[in-house]
């Protein structure tokens, strides 16, 4: 960090690990007090995502030390991006990099959707077929570091301010540990929340085997993205409660695998019509 760094940037890590050890275990909590589904033990599927995230951390760590933040710190100092050349009320400049980051993230994964190339690195997060906390955080390495890159030329490009910057990513890990969380909020909490924010039972469709439902409700954070795109889905409750997670060309218990699941985009795998699976309950047992 530059001389005269805010003390919030230079806590930048402990920040960002705090709050997710908090989300983390909280979320963990809740999945154990309020399940949607009684999912089984597996502490090698555990292992396999929390691994996926460690090594994606590590590859961001050698290749792209100074990140989204530090893209933004560098864009401040050398006077780069929109925000440096129209002049912005600090507090709204904040408000927008977080709105417009968040809209980034929701085209971003639209993309992933759509292109094979890039759809081969995300169907890594797809293939988990028990949605909980930890799927959050089960993102190939490779994955990650082009969300990075894609993020850190946006956030040159804007200008955006480095609390912005900070703020929008702590509340992208955060949200996303919320919204994959094994989570039973209730009709009335989860229909309130959804207006604004991407909940546990708006993003578990999206992990469906079924095509139609995973090409929907794309949002991480703020929900209103894919109401303003349509590609807003609402569930019933009991087919939420029946739906098959993960992928059908991806059976149990290959998932579960850390390596397998490292190797993944580069194996050729004939699809499967996920019509043709049971309707039984995903995830259980594992």
């Amino acid at each position: 960090m530059q001389p005269g760094t805010p003390v919030f940037l230079t806590a930048e890590p402990a920040i960002r690990l705090g709050v997710f050890a908090l989300v983390f275990v909280t979320m963990a909590g809740l999945e154990i007090l309020s399940p949607v589904r009684q999912l089984a033990r597996n502490s090698l599927r555990w292992r396999t995502n929390l691994g996926l995230t460690i090594a994606a951390t590590f590859l961001l760590r050698v290749t792209l030390p100074i990140a989204a933040v530090g893209t933004a710190l560098w864009a401040q100092s050398a006077g780069v991006g929109l925000f440096h050349i129209i002049e912005v009320p600090p507090l709204l400049s904040i408000l927008i990099a977080i709105i417009a980051l968040d809209a980034l993230v929701y085209l971003q994964h639209r993309l992933m959707h759509r292109f094979d190339i890039l759809w081969r690195l995300h169907k890594v997060h797809h293939a988990d077929m028990a949605l909980d906390v930890t799927t959050a955080l089960r993102f190939h390495p490779l994955e990650i570091f082009l969300s990075m890159l894609l993020k850190m030329a946006f956030v040159a490009a804007l200008g955006a301010p480095p609390l912005g910057v900070l703020i929008f990513e702590v509340l992208l890990n955060a949200c996303a540990m919320f919204n994959h969380a094994n989570l039973e909020l209730g009709a009335t909490a989860n229909r309130i929340l959804r207006r604004i924010i991407v909940t546990p039972d708006m993003h578990r469709s999206h992990h469906s085997v079924e095509p139609d439902e995973q090409n929907k409700n794309f949002g991480f954070n703020l929900s209103l993205w894919d109401r303003i795109f349509a590609t807003y889905q609402e569930v019933d409750k009991a087919d939420l409660a029946q739906m098959r997670l993960g992928l059908a060309d991806c059976p149990e218990p290959k998932p579960n695998q850390f390596i397998w699941s490292l190797i993944l985009p580069f194996l050729k795998i004939e699809p499967v019509k996920a019509s043709h699976l049971s309707k039984g309950k995903a995830g259980e047992p594992l």
